[in-house]
């Protein structure tokens, strides 16, 4: 999954520079208004949100549409849609497998645009629960190794989260992935509050059970499709079941 986990940070990097900001700046929102209308606008009694919060100001969202958006999730204010996760199963160049996780107002709107961006670029829909059983859901906490006081090792990493229920610590280069069940969450992030490290991002993801290689050919269309995918405003992400080596993404980058 590490080659999956590349492309997302390049993506996101790529994001705040360009003008696909102001699309995850939307997404970012309505994931903020979704965590506080599931589990309430305190922020210490709702860590789903509190981490949403996180995420979006790391992502140099204003503070003023955070609070709007907590607000609207929380029904304090007026103008919240009735946000519905809606998962989708594809198939993409190569057979790489693809979850499409929709948060939309318009059920109808959302499956349409999925199947319009899917096949157009390079892949086909697949039925329900086709493609769902490669992949099992995982927290996921991404950290920079360079830290304000220190640089991150592995080993440092370990002592930190592995009593907090860490089942893995993967190297992405400039940062680190720890994975853990979802349930452990929250103590992982914790555990590394506790000891002044300062994480990226701390969401559930989809990981796939394994991974198909690509080379720099089907690499180049599978990212085109995701990006075409996740270029949807109902689309909130995509996760597939594909590897990159760090060679062929330096020849992509």
């Amino acid at each position: 999954m590490s080659g999956h986990s590349k492309w997302a940070t390049t993506k996101h990097k790529k994001a705040i520079i360009d003008s696909r900001r102001a699309k995850m700046f939307a997404k970012l929102i309505k994931g903020i208004e979704v965590a506080a209308r599931t589990g309430g606008a305190d922020i210490s009694g709702n860590p789903t949100l509190y981490d949403a919060i996180t995420k979006a100001k790391k992502s140099s969202v204003p503070s003023d549409n955070i609070d709007r958006a907590i607000k609207r999730g929380a029904g304090l204010e007026s103008g919240g849609a009735d946000w519905q996760t809606i998962m989708y199963e594809g198939y993409g160049p190569g057979g790489v497998a693809l979850l499409i996780e929709c948060l939309s107002d318009n059920r109808n709107r959302a499956a349409s645009e999925v199947r319009v961006a899917v096949t157009r670029n390079g892949g086909t829909m697949a039925d329900p629960g086709s493609v769902s059983y490669l992949f099992s859901r995982k927290g996921v906490v991404i950290i920079k190794k360079a830290q304000a006081n220190q640089v991150l090792t592995e080993d440092l990493l370990l002592d930190a989260v592995l009593e907090a229920g860490a089942e893995e610590v993967n190297d992405l280069g400039d940062s680190f992935e720890i994975l853990s069940d979802p349930s452990d969450l929250v103590a992982v992030r914790s555990a590394l509050q506790s000891k002044s490290l300062d994480y990226e991002s701390a969401d559930t993801s989809f990981l796939p059970s394994m991974s198909i290689p690509l080379d720099a050919e089907s690499a180049q269309k599978v990212f085109g499709l995701i990006e075409a995918i996740e270029d949807l405003d109902d689309v909130q992400n995509v996760y597939g079941n594909f590897d990159v080596s760090d060679e062929v993404m330096a020849s992509l980058n």
